[in-house]
């Protein structure tokens, strides 16, 4: 059994140790070798793709990083598994895209805006994801 002072020696020295802890993974995470951002590659046509991205509110069925609907497929790395021509294809139709029953709605997209989808959807898929290649949902597994 540890004494009131050991007790407070205790306490305070193990809040330092994790302090500094906390402190040296903290500068170790912003350091400039470390990031995981992919700012740097972000274009014009990357922002207009995620205004229509927002606009287009794609985010109600897909996710992106595991964020968003579970609906439709996960988009983070979608150039990567389906390609470019297919999703701007996708994108461009005037038939609803309704792959094993879910339907998306036909955008007709003209060239411009799709092309600058595929950038973002490119980008968001050069993003650093420690080693975790895929991020898929529970629950809407991309069977397209």
């Amino acid at each position: 059994m540890l004494s009131k002072s050991q007790a407070r020696t205790f306490f305070f020295g193990g809040t330092v140790v994790t302090f500094l802890i906390f402190i040296g993974l903290t500068i170790y995470s912003l350091a400039p070798g470390n990031d995981q951002t992919n700012h740097l590659a972000i274009t014009d046509d990357v922002i207009k793709g995620k205004h229509l991205w927002e606009t287009n509110n794609c985010m109600g069925c897909h996710s992106i990083l595991g964020e968003g609907g579970y609906y439709a497929p996960e988009l983070t790395k979608v150039i990567d598994r389906r390609g470019a021509p297919l999703i701007k294809a996708i994108l461009q139709s005037p038939v609803p895209w309704a792959p094993n029953g879910r339907k998306m709605v036909a955008y007709e997209m003209p060239e411009e805006e799709a092309a600058a989808m595929v950038a973002y959807l490119e980008w968001i898929g050069k993003i650093d994801l420690n080693g975790f290649d895929r991020i898929v949902s529970p629950l809407a597994k991309d069977k397209q």
